[in-house]
């Protein structure tokens, strides 16, 4: 039979279909029961392995601890003129595997939630927040469909980029208790620069070297600053066991296919002025699951809109002035106390909290960019 005269490829109808089995897709996957649906992604846990990181209380370090890399009670900012070191008993800065999580994500599917390991394509959005789309030479329609793919980020635009080392070293390090958050004692000229340091032990240790900026570096440049500091803290290298890189959007991103309901970072989940999302994540899918168990299928706000005006002020702070960048995080760090540092990178700081915050801030660069709004 010609193949002009065989009949098309019958539709695979679904109730909800996920593209991309990331954090927010594979989570709100693992939370379907009594439905049919599929989630739709190329690459395996293991190809997208790295480290996710959140202020844990201690529900969460508890339903978290099979994937946890490492968590940490202190942690530290650090600049020329000293550090401050926090101390929570609320919260924990905690580090997980991505890898491990998508793969307890993806073991915990319900029946009728089948992972296809494959790239969606000729994706086409239907008026009523359905559509369809073709996976491993299959053709596929659902009633929702939502979207859990990287977001579109302009190449001018805002971002948190960095590359990190995961290293063995030859002699156990100082302070493995301290997780350090930012170290700015490193090159400065080309944006907010810092080094993100977790000791997963005495002698295992990520580290990142991380830039918020408009314009991405070259590889070896970031690995030169992790080299710089390393030598810095006497920290000799006997092996290195990983390198992951990544782009994180600080400012507002575009979806891939217009008419698609998107979650997670495409959503807006990210929290534009420090690029954390794994809670606002985890917060999204939550609502959105329980949305669903009711028959609502409508996609929660991850991040509310007073907190989103607040950040872009920031942002726009970094932007017009980055010479600003190193006194407004340590001034922030210095203004609050642990559990109230660790609420306002959660995005859950209290009235007292913002308070304190804004006091320490230069105010005549934040008013100017208060009223460019």
């Amino acid at each position: 039979m010609s193949s002009l005269n065989k009949p098309a490829a019958a539709s695979i109808d679904l109730d909800i279909a996920i593209i991309g089995g990331g954090s927010a897709g594979i989570t709100l996957a693992s939370k379907l029961n009594n439905l049919s649906a599929v989630v739709i992604e190329p690459r395996t846990p293991t190809e997208r392995d790295c480290s996710w990181a959140l202020w844990a209380d201690s529900s969460q370090t508890t339903q978290f601890s099979s994937v946890t890399k490492g968590s940490w009670q202190q942690w530290k900012l650090v600049d020329q003129d000293g550090e401050v070191v926090h101390n929570s008993n609320q919260y924990r800065y905690t580090s997980l595997s991505s890898a491990k999580y998508l793969t307890a994500c993806e073991n915990n599917l319900a029946n009728g939630v089948e992972l296809i390991r494959a790239a969606a394509e000729d994706i086409v959005a239907a008026p009523n927040d359905g559509g369809s789309f073709t996976a491993a030479g299959k053709h596929y329609s659902a009633a929702h469909i939502y979207d859990s793919r990287p977001p579109v980020i302009a190449a001018d635009s805002l971002k948190q980029h960095f590359l990190g080392w995961e290293i063995r070293t030859k002699s156990p390090i100082t302070d493995p208790q301290i997780a350090t958050l930012m170290d700015f004692r490193v090159d400065q000229s080309r944006g907010l620069h810092f080094i993100y340091a977790l000791p997963f032990s005495d002698r295992r240790l990520l580290v990142e070297s991380t830039m918020i900026s408009t314009r991405l570096e070259d590889k070896d440049w970031y690995r030169q600053a992790i080299g710089d500091w390393l030598k810095l803290q006497n920290i000799e290298i006997e092996e290195t066991l990983a390198e992951e890189a990544g782009v994180i959007p600080m400012a507002t991103v575009s979806r891939r296919d217009n008419g698609i309901a998107c979650i997670g970072a495409a959503s807006g989940a990210v929290r534009l002025s420090s690029g954390y999302a794994f809670t606002g994540i985890q917060a999204q899918v939550n609502k959105l699951a329980q949305g669903i168990s009711t028959g609502d299928y409508h996609v929660p706000a991850p991040i509310p809109s007073a907190l989103i005006s607040m950040d872009k002020i920031f942002n726009r702070v970094l932007v017009a002035q980055p010479e600003l960048g190193v006194g407004v995080m340590m001034g922030t760090a210095k203004a609050l106390s642990a559990d109230g540092f660790a609420r306002f990178m959660l995005g859950s700081a209290t009235w007292k909290d913002w308070a304190k915050v804004i006091l320490a801030m230069p105010k005549v660069p934040f008013l100017k960019q208060v009223f460019k709004s």
